[in-house]
C-alpha cells in the first residue's frame, strides 16, 4: 500500500553567529525523495511558514565552495523543473493536514538551530504523529527539534530514547571548514543533556538510528538510509 510522507524544511533564516543567510540542506531533502519514489510513496515538501525555501548555500552541488560537488542526485534534482518550482512556493504546515500522512520527516540545515524553537506548529505536529504511532523522523540539524519537545508529564521527549543527529566531530569540521563557529549550540550536547541516549558513527559516514518509531539521521549524508529505514518501518506496520 502506498505511503504519503511529510517532508519539513526549515523556512529561510539568517545566522545569529555567522550573520549569513541559512536555509536548508538540499541533499536532506533530494536524497530521501528519491527513496521514497522508488517505494512507490507519495511526499509533500511542507515548512512551518510556508513559502519560498531557500538551500544552504554549501548544499548546492553547485557552489564555488565545491562542498556539495560529489552530490549527483541533488544535480538531477535541480534539473527538474517541477522540483525547483516546487520550492518556489511551499505549504505552511498551517495548511496541511496531518491525517494526510503517514510519517513526518524534519530535513536539516543551518536553519533549525535559529528557526525551530518558535516552531510551535511543527513542535506539536511531530509529538502528534509519535503519539499516534506514525513515523517520527528527523535528519541531521532537524534533530534540533527534538530539543523543544515535551511528554506529558512535563519531561523531555527525548529522555531515554535512542537518537542520533550532527555530531560534535562533525561540528568541528565544520567549524573549521567555515573558519568561524558556525552554530549556536550543539546537537550532541544538547539531546545528552535532555536524557537522550545519544550515539553516532565516523564523522561523513551515514547512520540513523531507530526507536520504535522513532526515526534519526546523524548528518547529510543520511539521508537515504534514514529514508530507507522509514520505508522499512512502514512496510512492517502496514495499516
Amino acid at each position: 500500500m502506498s505511503k504519503n510522507i511529510l517532508i519539513v524544511a526549515a523556512d529561510p533564516a539568517i545566522s545569529t553567529t555567522t550573520c549569513w543567510p541559512v536555509g536548508f540542506w538540499l541533499s536532506e531533502v533530494t536524497h530521501p525523495i528519491k527513496v521514497f519514489r522508488e517505494a512507490g510513496y507519495t511526499h509533500v515538501i511542507a515548512s512551518p511558514k510556508g513559502g519560498k525555501l531557500e538551500m544552504d548555500a554549501m548544499s548546492n552541488p553547485h557552489d564555488e565552495s565545491g562542498r556539495s560537488a560529489w552530490d549527483e542526485i541533488s544535480k538531477t534534482a535541480l534539473e527538474d523543473e517541477n522540483f525547483v518550482k516546487q520550492l518556489t512556493n511551499v505549504p505552511s504546515l498551517n495548511d496541511i493536514n496531518p491525517d494526510d500522512f503517514d510519517a513526518i520527516m524534519v530535513a536539516g540545515g543551518q536553519s533549525p538551530l535559529f528557526t525551530f524553537g518558535e516552531a510551535s506548529l511543527l513542535q506539536e505536529m511531530f509529538t502528534a504523529f509519535y503519539n499516534q504511532g506514525k513515523v517520527a523522523s528527523a535528519l541531521c540539524h532537524g534533530t534540533a527539534i527534538l530539543r523543544y519537545l515535551k511528554n506529558e508529564n512535563g519531561k523531555p521527549f527525548v529522555d531515554g530514547k535512542k537518537v542520533t543527529g550532527f555530531s560534535n566531530g562533525e561540528e568541528d569540521d565544520s567549524d573549521a571548514f567555515a573558519g568561524t563557529k558556525v552554530m549556536p549550540w550543539r546537537i550532541e550536547d544538547e539531546l545528552i543533556k535532555l536524557g537522550a541516549v545519544y550515539s553516532s558513527v565516523e564523522n561523513w559516514k551515514p547512520y540513523a538510528i531507530a526507536d520504535g518509531n522513532l526515526i534519526t539521521g546523524q548528518q547529510n549524508m543520511s539521508g537515504e538510509v534514514t529514508a530507507q529505514m522509514i520505508v522499512d518501518y512502514l512496510s512492517k506496520h502496514n495499516s
